[in-house]
Formats: structure tokens, sequence, C-alpha cells
């Protein structure tokens, strides 16, 4: 076996580069379907299994690769770390942006498996599975989510982040929509999800706390990429990054403070996240002149359809939730486009293959 294959190699340097990642995020996934096979097999020892349900594969599954999306997630983050020559963002990552970035990957598993299973509940109506092929199938699963967990830990870049993002606010805010005691919380507004006391509120609330402290971690990774040649240049970034991180504080206060137990604190936190959005659109040109023009001609329209939006809820012609609804997914829409396009401008350090490495390493963020 050659060298650059041999399995001693991969285990002495697991992420030494692009093969070796891949081939050790293969090894992490075999071990994820070791954990998750023996487990099962005695669970489900000498009983037929239902795909989706209480004591089924789907919830069995659904825990066991959260879990093992998160510690493969956390592996791949301490290799990434401690990696000599690792980009400046591991290194500036706190305790809590690796505990949300670890959260998100295990939820997003967690909601994805649960929901797929209940696809095939569905199309499969009354089936069940024999314990030794339920326990392959969590093997499986959980295999599936290690690999993709650690892969993306050691490949961690903004626009990777900005993927991640994007999945966790849809498989949460789905999971939140479907699980509703209420089926028609939608007459009233968006953050109705969140006053029950039932799973609904809980994945509502938690997917706001933890999309928040992704973004502040984002802002990091956001604005890497910002050219910084003058004073005048550095000033602009450090507002950006400063006006994306007050986003993502105020974000998780409107789940931490739900409508129904802290309304003055919800509506300021929500409200004070749409201006702050605003007025980083209006002023991104002045503070950030190396932003693409299309970027902020989309800026505007986005800005455009909020403010329309808000004059059709005051006319009565739309409700709060869809107002709520529609501004919440272009403002991230746009948050996550942005991440994109200052990612795609942040140069590759070939030398020591760091996905985020950028030209302004010596410029420590606000």
């Amino acid at each position: 076996m050659s060298q650059s294959t041999s399995l001693s190699r991969i285990v002495r340097n697991p992420i030494a580069d692009a093969e070796a990642r891949e081939s050790a995020a293969l090894l992490v996934g075999a071990v994820g379907f070791v954990i998750g096979v023996v487990p099962a097999l005695l669970v489900f020892w000498d009983r037929e299994v239902p795909i989706s349900g209480r004591g089924s594969l789907g919830d069995f599954a659904a825990v066991g690769s959260a879990i093992t999306a998160l510690l493969a997630f956390l592996y791949g983050g301490v290799l990434r770390r401690a990696q000599r020559g690792s980009a400046p963002g591991w290194r500036r990552l706190r305790w809590f942006d690796v505990a949300a970035l670890c959260l998100a990957h295990a939820i997003i598993a967690l909601l994805g498996w649960v929901g797929l299973a209940a696809v095939f509940s569905a199309g499969f109506e009354g089936a069940h599975l024999y314990a030794a092929s339920a326990a392959v199938l969590a093997g499986v699963t959980m295999a599936i989510s290690a690999y993709a967990a650690f892969l993306s830990a050691v490949n961690l870049t903004p626009m990777l982040l900005s993927l991640v993002l994007a999945v966790f606010l849809v498989v949460g805010a789905l999971a939140s929509m479907l699980s509703a005691s209420d089926p028609l919380w939608w007459q009233k507004n968006l953050s109705t999800l969140g006053i029950s006391d039932d799973i609904s509120a809980l994945a509502f609330n938690v997917t706001l706390i933890i999309a928040g402290v992704m973004v502040t971690t984002i802002s990091h990774y956001a604005t890497l990429g910002l050219p910084t040649t003058t004073h005048a240049e550095l000033r602009g970034r450090n507002l950006v990054r400063l006006a994306l991180i007050l986003m993502g504080i105020l974000l998780a206060c409107v789940g931490i403070f739900p409508v129904d137990e802290n309304l003055q604190i919800h509506n300021l936190s929500a409200t004070g996240m749409a201006i702050i959005y605003v007025v980083t659109v209006l002023s991104l040109r002045a503070l950030v002149r190396s932003m693409p023009r299309v970027f902020l001609l989309l800026g505007y329209v986005f800005v455009g359809v909020i403010v329309v939006l808000a004059s059709f809820f005051v006319t009565g012609y739309y409700n709060l939730t869809a107002v709520e609804l529609v501004a919440f997914v272009l403002i991230f829409a746009w948050v996550i486009v942005f991440l994109r396009s200052t990612g795609s401008m942040a140069p590759v350090a070939a030398a020591n293959d760091s996905p985020l490495a950028s030209v302004d390493d010596d410029l420590q963020p606000v």
C-alpha cells in the first residue's frame, strides 16, 4: 500500500490532506456503524421493530445519530484546532461556538432521521423489521451521520457554515411547525410556536438560540475575507462584524424570552434585529466598498420587500405571520449569501491547506 493511502499514516495524521480527511471520515463512520449495531441488536432482539413511533427504528437511529454526529464533529474540531498551522478561524472559536455547532449537527441528524422514518412509515404502512435488519439500518444511519459531521468539522469553511446554518434553520422550523399542538398557530404570529409547553415550543426556541450563537460564530468567518488595507476598511469590517454579532445575540434572545413570558423583551429583540439588518444593508456599500454590486442590489431588494410587506400588515392585507415568516427567510437568506460572498473573497492558504485562512490573520476580531 502506498504511503499516501497507508492506514498508519492516516491514524498518525488524519487530516493532513484531502485524501487523509476522506479516509479518516470513513474510519469514523465505521466506528459509528459498530457503535450503532451492537446496542441496536440488544434493544431490538427477539421482536419486530416498527419503522416510526415509540420504540421504533426511527427513534433509535435518530437519537444515536445525534450523539454520533455531535461526537464526530467535536473530534474533527479537536483535530483541526490542534493541527500545526491550522487556520485562525478554528483557534478563535470559543467554547459556546463549538457547542452550538456540535448541537446544530446533532439536531440536524436527530430531526432529519425522525422525519425520514416518518416518511418511510407512511409509505410502508403497518410494516415491521426484523431485529437484525433494524440493527444494521440503525448502524448505517449512525455511520452516515458521523461521516458527514466529521467531514464538516475538518473542512469547515464559510460556505460550508452557510449550508449548515440553512439546513439547521429549515429542519428546526419545519419540526416545530409540524409538531405544533395548535394547528391554527399561523393565524396569530410566528412566535406562537414558542409559547406552549410541548416539543414544538422547545424545538422552536432551541432552534432560535442555537442559530443566534451560530450567527455570532459566522460573524468572524464572514468578515475574515474582507480587505483591510486601510484604516477605513478595517473600521468598516469591524462595524459589519459587530452588526452580525448583535443580530445573533438578538435572535438568541427571541428564543430565550418567549412571547408569552417576556413580551417586551421578545418584541424588542425581534424588532432590533430587523432594524440592525436594514441599517447594515443600507450602509454596506460605504462600509465595505469591495462587496459585489449584485449582492448590494440583492440586499436593497430584500429591504424593499420587507417594507412592502410591513405596509400590507398595517393596512390589514397580510397577517403578522406572513410578514414575520417572509422577513425571517429574507434576512437569513441575506446572511447566508453574505457569508458565501465574503467566503469566496478570502484566499486559501495553499501552504498549510487551511480552509479558513485569511490574508489579514493578524487583525483580531472585535
